[in-house]
């Protein structure tokens, strides 16, 4: 499988990619939780369809020492015991902000349960993970990318 567009190999994407990932990187440095920010990832992208990101971001993941039972549950994480309060509210926000597309919203309610967690830094920071894994996972899914070969660090 090949995808639609050489995202890698195109001047254009390549400076658009550049942008996206230091905004990425911004957000990385924030001090949202690490194993936070790989969950959100993962949720959105499970959310998305996008292969290539939850490729990407369940191996970091393991790779940082996250464990193969937590990663295994995120799709359930309502149901599982696994993971804390704070990861529950990120979680709750990141699918509503991920299925705006399908007439939702984020509630009230949801955005009062990741502020009783994070601070304002963090919030900001799990706001733009949101966004900015979202459109990760748009630009992948257009152009349907090869999922499977990615190594972390691969991408430096």
């Amino acid at each position: 499988m090949e995808a639609r567009l050489n995202m890698f190999g195109s001047p254009l994407a390549g400076k658009f990619l550049r942008h996206i990932n230091s905004a990425g990187k911004i957000l990385g440095d924030s001090s949202l939780p690490e194993a936070t920010q790989e969950l959100v990832k993962i949720r959105a992208s499970q959310i998305n369809g996008c292969g290539f990101c939850l490729d990407m971001h369940t191996k970091d993941a393991a790779k940082a020492g996250e464990t193969s039972l937590r990663l295994n549950l995120i799709a359930a994480w309502r149901e599982a015991k696994v993971f804390t309060d704070a990861e529950r509210a990120a979680l709750e926000l990141t699918e509503q902000g991920t299925r705006l597309p399908d007439g939702g919203h984020v509630t009230d309610e949801a955005w009062a349960d990741a502020a009783r967690h994070y601070d304002e830094e963090q919030l900001t920071a799990l706001v733009g993970l949101i966004a900015l894994i979202n459109t990760y996972n748009r630009l992948n899914v257009i152009v349907q990318q090869p999922a499977g070969d990615y190594e972390p660090g691969m991408f430096g």
